[in-house]
């Protein structure tokens, strides 16, 4: 039986603690905060509930996984887990709605017919294939595996140039490169860079492998956890405790203890504590801080009056300007005007203190480094709603109360081709990195990959 420390109590360092005790060590979570589930939060008031956090779950395997791992039962006995259908409803400048199914490649190519023209859903659909190809050859190395030591390039499949382009020299294939195959039109390219905005990338510098985001939402399904994704947080933590992980809050991890080149404990408050081996799910703490990430506005809205019958649970309203967007987010490093907005408008009745109110949440990809004071946030939420407003989706009369929340960074994925999270380790022999700033990346699904990829190179007791 190893000792080992996990440094931070969120999903990361949950999902690894569980794995850990489940297993066989004898694990102690440190975390400064004074409760578990880092960014997957929840604030409740007046009886309404909100995720502030991430609000719905991709690939559930990764979770029915350490379900299973960590006490040989679904995960649906420790949450109750659906699919949100439709996926998603989008509202493009020009006036066009576009409903897309959940987890149904046909569906979302007649979809998108229906929005855009015949053709467009044959070639969103072989776009897509691409992203599978992506898939297929990334699963292993950079979802299930530690991090290979060499990066591997983009497997994107690139259409092969016609005319006088063959002759020109072809630099790196991007997200961008990857739209025009989508005919030319705004609506379909802002659909794909909306995937990669989301998750904190540029919609035109990516690599063309995140196409791989849209292939797996599209195949494997988005899903909503009951009571929000916090549930998934405490019942993950729950699962610690009764693997007899044990936890202190409100304990800050001041620097790694080291004999010679071994990292051997860390220091607190408190002192020194021992350990055989550290997980740091905390950036900077035994490694280089990584570069700042894109942020998330969050606005949180109490609404009057019934969520009304047909309602989708999650709309994008796109951004009124794209390419104004990305340059105001990844290059002037200023909010971005009318800018795709994510409303998540959950059917839950343990959100809302009865029939008669809802609960949403508005989320906007911003720049890294943003210091919004109260004053200016609260502005922002303003804009952000009456361009809502302008485009057909106005809860301003229904306002109960709102309130605003500034999330630093969001790490983005790892994608062949393009910036790898660091290795899981071990660095200094003895330390460990897992959690969203690792490999293989942010996201609820690949922090819950870096604890099982750690977990596997540990062993067990």
């Amino acid at each position: 039986m190893a000792r080992i420390i996990v440094v931070g109590a969120g999903m990361g360092g949950l999902a690894a603690a569980s794995r850990l005790a489940a297993l066989g060590h004898r694990v102690t979570v440190l975390e400064a905060a004074g409760g578990h589930g880092g960014q997957v939060g929840a604030y409740r008031r007046d009886g309404f509930g909100f995720d502030t956090g991430p609000g719905l779950l991709t690939l559930p395997a990764v979770y029915r996984d350490l379900a299973l791992k960590t006490g040989r039962e679904p995960l649906e006995q420790l949450v109750g887990l659906r699919p949100i259908d439709p996926e998603s409803r989008h509202l493009f400048p020009d006036g066009t709605e576009l409903l897309l199914p959940n987890a149904s490649r046909g569906g979302v190519g007649q979809a998108l017919d229906a929005a855009f023209g015949a053709g467009t859903g044959a070639r969103w659909g072989e776009l897509v294939n691409r992203g599978r190809t992506v898939w297929e050859a990334t699963r292993r190395p950079l979802l299930e595996e530690p991090r290979p030591a060499v990066d591997p390039a983009d497997p994107y499949p690139v259409p092969p140039r016609r005319g006088l382009s063959r002759l020109l020299p072809r630099g790196r294939y991007t997200l961008g490169d990857v739209a025009r195959e989508l005919g030319g039109g705004p609506g379909p390219a802002a659909l794909l860079g909306e995937y990669a905005l989301r998750h904190g990338l540029d919609p035109l510098a990516a690599p063309a492998s995140a196409t791989v985001l849209p292939y797996m939402e599209q195949s494997f399904g988005v899903w909503y956890v009951d009571g929000g994704l916090r549930a998934l947080a405490d019942a993950v933590f729950e699962r610690c405790v009764e693997r007899g992980a044990e936890f202190r809050f409100d304990t800050p991890v001041r620097a790694l203890e080291r004999d010679g080149e071994r990292v051997v404990g860390v220091r607190t408050d408190e002192g020194v504590l021992a350990a055989d081996a550290v997980l740091s799910a905390v950036p900077g703490l035994g490694a280089a801080a990584p570069a700042p990430a894109p942020g998330r506005f969050t606005v949180l809205l109490a609404l009057d009056g019934a969520r009304r019958a047909g309602t989708a649970h999650r709309t994008v309203v796109h951004a009124a300007d794209g390419a104004a967007e990305v340059r105001a987010v990844f290059a002037e490093r200023t909010l971005p005007a009318r800018p795709t907005v994510q409303v998540l408008r959950p059917d839950d009745p343990a959100l809302v203190p009865g029939p008669d109110a809802e609960a949403a949440v508005l989320t906007v990809t911003v720049p890294a480094g943003l210091a919004l004071t109260d004053a200016e946030q609260d502005a922002y939420a303003e804009e952000l709603l009456a361009h809502l407003a302008a485009s057909g989706l106005d809860l301003r009369p229904r306002l109960r109360w709102r309130e605003t929340r500034f999330t630093a960074t969001v790490p983005p994925p790892s994608l062949a081709g393009g910036h790898l999270a660091r290795a899981n380790g071990p660095g200094p022999a003895g330390l460990y990195l897992i959690g969203a700033h690792a490999h293989p990346g942010g996201g609820l699904a690949r922090v819950g990959m870096s604890a099982s990829i750690t977990a596997g190179l540990l062993g067990p007791a």
